[in-house]
């Protein structure tokens, strides 16, 4: 029960209340991420089954609006869960003693063939959007799977945070695949020969706060590059389908 200050203005909180005020936050953000993750896979689903003809399969019949409507509403999802992640390592934080691992501002994160300003961005063509996006999510594969590793070494590693590195890891594999059909669907078969990137991340750590750091800084960096792929792919739904006002993105 709260009670009253002697002056009658502010009402003084119990610990009890404040432990059970946070109890309910936990829960509502917990029914509310799992709405988000169960409803995921009928988004991208049918963008991703569309087979390949080089493997025998039939010619994709989704139309084009469709598949980029999947692939922007997959990579909005991939960056609001990136975000609610990064939320949950900074409480993480707290049980190491609340650990300074904060990334300086001006930080690079993207790889530096995609580091590009809004200007810039809008001058690159369709095919270099979906070279960007595909450089991106192949550069951010192998830390994602690595930092699931981390995660599952901790013993203060929450669940919640668990299922959202699980998650983003295995839907980041789902989204390529979309975007490998939407490069057949608008640039043709051979339209785009990517080659595989020479730049590299360390992966060695000599301790936990170490260990805890390169998490940091993957969950950090990530999730700006994730708010990166959903505007290309938004940019590249403007350009293909609405064809007016692109420049806003």
């Amino acid at each position: 029960m709260a009670v009253k200050s002697f002056s009658g203005t502010k009402p003084i909180i119990t610990s009890a209340e404040t432990r059970r005020a946070q109890a309910l936050r936990g829960t509502v953000l917990q029914v509310c991420v799992a709405f988000v993750l169960c409803s995921v896979q009928a988004v991208i689903a049918s963008a991703v089954d569309c087979p390949d003809p080089d493997n025998g399969g039939t010619s994709c019949t989704i139309s084009l609006e469709k598949l980029l409507d999947r692939a922007v509403q997959h990579a909005e999802l991939i960056y609001r869960v990136s975000e609610e992640s990064k939320l949950l390592f900074d409480e993480m934080l707290d049980s190491f003693g609340g650990a300074n691992l904060h990334v300086p501002s001006g930080t690079m994160c993207a790889p530096k063939t995609v580091s590009m300003s809004k200007t810039e961005i809008q001058q690159i063509s369709d095919k270099w959007i979906l070279h960007s996006v595909l450089i991106l999510i192949q550069f951010w594969t192998d830390p994602l799977a690595d930092l699931q590793v981390s995660l599952e070494n901790y013993e203060n590693t929450s669940s919640a945070l668990l299922n959202r590195s699980k998650w983003m890891s295995t839907k980041l594999t789902s989204l390529e695949q979309g975007v490998l059909v939407l490069v057949r669907q608008i640039l043709g078969k051979g339209g785009l020969l990517l080659e595989v990137s020479e730049e590299t991340s360390d992966h060695i750590v000599s301790s936990d706060i170490e260990s805890l750091r390169r998490g940091y800084s993957v969950l950090y960096c990530f999730r700006k590059d994730a708010h990166k792929i959903e505007t290309f792919l938004k940019l590249l739904k403007c350009r293909q389908i609405d064809k007016e006002n692109c420049s806003f993105f």
